[in-house]
């Protein structure tokens, strides 16, 4: 016997044990953990689809491309455990004395029920009948959570299509309130404050115990989860700081549970965040953009607070808390361009000049 074929046995039995718990981590511990394995296989499947979806190509092209970068990474990720499991057995077969060059044969029939090789070893056997129930097993993990995470992604999509009706699309702030005073008045925002903090809380934890869903892009181009959630978020921000209405407690609670979704989301990412950020903290939306939004509302006939400067100390306080985790996952799921990067425009402006040219910015992606 070779010495070396007990430590790779074990090795073996090592390497499908991490594999098993892998397929547990992923789709079964329901609090999200970041998982090598899987981190390792979706990494790879991006870097192919980048490769074909450059950044010099346009938007459009790129979105319809990584529109299949989630669902492709996702079929395939069990390919890859099935991979790790035949190597892993192929060790085991080998320790229990299979020739090498047999070892990874008798390992593939075993772990896809073909049968047509079958162990001639002392164990081998009931070796086998475990690779083929842990093989069934990994595949079944994921048929059974389709369900689940295609319903998690419809709930995410459906207020993310009705903030279109508001906000257009992309979405705009700017847009949605303007559109809001003159249709149905600032009361009418307190039910969507309420509806997106539940949303938030559900995006959390959905999209950090299925972190696939975070690739999952809308069904039209200019559409994105992210790009919705910056902008329900600086719409309450605006409320809150620059137009003269009653206080709204639950804009407050709205945009804490977004920058905690956010913040949580972007961390499973080990994409480093600010803590402990200041308001004086600088964000992506400098003053003049905030000033050519307020002149937009302005004109609009949204009523304003008078101190222009303390309503910008009070915006750029909410914002600091998002701005950085909103911009980390703009760039990691190629949002469109935000909306303080396209021409500042209310509701009721359909022939400003330069429109076509804002759609044609808007497909530029962030983050290049």
């Amino acid at each position: 016997m070779n010495p070396l074929q007990p430590i790779i046995g074990i090795l073996g039995a090592l390497l499908v044990a991490r594999t098993i718990m892998s397929g547990v981590r992923t789709f079964v511990v329901p609090r999200g953990d970041n998982d090598g394995l899987t981190r390792v296989s979706f990494r790879v499947m991006r870097n192919v689809f980048l490769l074909v979806a450059r950044p010099s190509r346009p938007y459009e092209f790129r979105h319809r491309v990584m529109a299949y970068y989630g669902p492709v990474a996702l079929v395939l990720l069990p390919v890859w455990w099935l991979v790790l499991v035949l190597t892993g057995f192929a060790a085991i077969f080998w320790a229990l004395g299979v020739a090498p060059a047999e070892a990874f044969a008798v390992s593939g029939s075993s772990l896809l029920t073909l049968g047509f090789d079958r162990p001639t070893v002392p164990g081998g056997e009931a070796v086998a009948f475990a690779e083929a129930a842990i093989g069934l097993a990994l595949v079944a993990l994921l048929i059974s959570y389709l369900p689940t995470i295609y319903g998690a992604f419809s709930r995410r999509e459906l207020l993310v299509s009705l903030l279109e009706v508001r906000a257009d699309s992309p979405p705009s702030p700017v847009v949605m309130l303007t559109r809001m005073h003159r249709l149905s008045g600032f009361a009418a925002l307190h039910p969507m404050w309420e509806r997106w903090e539940q949303w938030f809380a559900e995006l959390e934890e959905t999209h950090t115990s299925l972190p696939v869903l975070v690739f999952y892009r809308s069904q039209q181009p200019n559409q994105s989860w992210v790009n919705a959630a910056g902008a329900i978020m600086d719409a309450a921000a605006l409320a809150r700081s620059s137009i003269a209405i009653p206080m709204d407690v639950q804009a407050d609670l709205m945009i804490r549970s977004g920058y905690i979704a956010l913040g949580r989301i972007t961390s499973f990412f080990n994409v480093p965040v600010v803590a402990n950020v200041q308001p004086t903290d600088p964000t992506s939306i400098d003053r003049a953009h905030f000033d050519a939004a307020l002149r937009v509302l302005a004109d609009a006939g949204v009523p304003l607070v008078e101190d222009r400067d303390q309503a910008w100390r009070d915006f750029s306080g909410w914002r600091v808390n998002y701005d950085r985790p909103l911009r980390v996952l703009e760039k990691i799921t190629m949002s469109p361009t935000p909306w303080w990067d396209r021409p500042m425009q209310s509701a009721w402006v359909t022939d400003e000049p330069d429109l076509a040219a804002a759609a044609e910015h808007t497909a530029q992606p962030v983050g290049g």
